[in-house]
């Protein structure tokens, strides 16, 4: 009888436990629904931002009437809003109607020295100076897209904030393309400044919209996703003399293209590429002043980029050692100096394979494609290294277009599709509100 006793109030508590479990995945499923339908709602809202965002606008750190515009309308929606972080920062911070984890979500504002050619209605006439010299300014890496989709996020979650088991930080940051010689500025300010603290961050989400990947797709990478971006700079000293007898002297140029040569054997001979990718790149070389004249000192400036700072150490090591000694054995001196400026952009693996069902869920499984490395650069790498972090790429090239007729990034002819952003709003709110729910 005792038995058959705790059998029954087994099967009742069992049976209790799979009502609630019941009742739980009905009500996440209705928020999902509610999120998904908000943003279907607020894509043309969104769209009109972004337009008015990349029709005005702004080179780092000066991003002064587009975080006004996002300050506004994060205060609309009553959230506690704080400004000036990093020069132009914008945060907005929503706390749900239940305890749990703090979720970030990042947009970056700042627009780069390009001047647009692309016949839009609402393409840039922005005028400005940079390093000095006259030029255009244009959206021309899509960071007006990440600021619209963001703001929609933002008014998305905060209609359902009764149901957000959590907090949300909306981080809106200038300066991503790095700031103006001689200023500090973008994600490692914005740390710095603690705009991870108060309250703590868990996870931080973000994406970038792509030119050539079509709308509707998501591609992903768990692990290093982008490269570290780190300067050179090469001083080769030797003597000058006479163009007609160089004997005479020490040729910097010579002794340069020499160690410029060098560089690229650093990569093709000496890197294990199977494991990472990594590339020397030389961007400027300057020397002399007269063509009968050999100088005394010759420049280059050049990038370093890599996947895995073990190679990263290697490399800076190599480069040192080739330089110097290549020099050397011409009978010049080299001086080598490294900045280490983004480091590399990682995707804790453990958040990668928790939210991937959710991207798989929203944009279809066919749509979500594994991505190789890219050896560009992004400053979200500096969240990355304080707390779990997932970064993607999201479609915006036109649905049929072939990718290698796609205008690439920072360039004149950068195209985005307006459509691709619901996708990318929907991401957003679902990777906040799936996250919750799972811790």
């Amino acid at each position: 009888m005792k038995n058959i006793y705790v059998s029954f109030r087994f099967l009742c508590l069992l049976l209790v436990a799979s009502a609630a479990l019941t009742t739980t995945t009905f009500a996440q499923k209705k928020l999902r629904q509610k999120i998904d339908k908000l943003a279907e709602d607020i894509e043309p809202q969104v769209i009109k931002w972004r337009r008015h965002i990349h029709q005005n606008p702004e080179l780092s750190n000066r991003e002064f009437k587009t975080a006004e515009m996002v300050a506004q309308h994060l205060k609309k929606l009553g959230l506690e809003v704080k400004t000036k972080i990093a020069h132009t920062g914008v945060v907005g911070i929503l706390k749900g109607g239940k305890p749990g984890p703090v979720v970030g979500l990042r947009a970056d504002m700042d627009a780069l020295p390009v001047t647009e050619r692309v016949k839009l209605p609402f393409a840039s006439k922005v005028k400005s100076t940079y390093n000095g010299k006259p030029t255009g300014v244009m959206h021309a890496c899509g960071h007006d897209t990440h600021v619209a989709m963001l703001m929609g996020v933002a008014e998305v979650l905060s209609k359902v904030k009764k149901d957000l088991r959590g907090t949300v930080k909306f981080v809106f940051q200038p300066a991503e393309e790095g700031a103006p010689q001689g200023e500090q500025g973008g994600a490692s300010l914005m740390v710095a400044e603690g705009v991870l603290k108060n309250p703590k961050v868990d996870v931080m989400f973000g994406l970038h919209i792509n030119s050539a990947t079509e709308v509707g797709t998501i591609r992903y990478r768990s692990g290093g996703i982008m490269a570290s971006s780190d300067r050179f700079v090469i001083k080769v000293k030797g003597k000058q003399t006479h163009g007609s007898t160089p004997w005479t002297g020490i040729d910097p140029i010579a002794v340069s293209a020499q160690i410029i040569n060098g560089l690229q054997t650093i990569i093709s001979r000496q890197t294990a590429l199977t494991k990472e990718a990594a590339v020397i790149s030389v961007g400027m070389i300057r020397g002399g002043i007269r063509n009968n004249i050999i100088p005394e000192q010759c420049e280059m400036v050049g990038t370093i980029r890599t996947l895995d700072t073990k190679m990263q150490a290697i490399i800076h090591k190599k480069i040192k050692l080739t330089a110097t000694k290549i020099a050397e054995s011409a009978g010049a001196t080299a001086e080598v100096t490294i900045q280490k400026n983004t480091p590399v952009t990682y995707n804790d693996p453990r958040l990668t394979a928790q939210m991937l069902p959710t991207l798989q869920r929203l944009a279809g499984k066919r749509n979500v494609l594994l991505t190789n490395a890219v050896t560009g650069a992004e400053d979200f790498a500096f969240y990355a290294l304080q707390v779990p972090s997932l970064f993607f790429f999201l479609g915006g090239m036109t649905k049929g277009q072939d990718p290698r007729t796609a205008a690439p990034h920072h360039t004149p002819d950068f195209k985005i599709d307006d459509s691709g952003m619901k996708l990318g709003i929907k991401v957003l709110s679902n990777l906040t509100i799936d996250y919750m729910l799972k811790k």
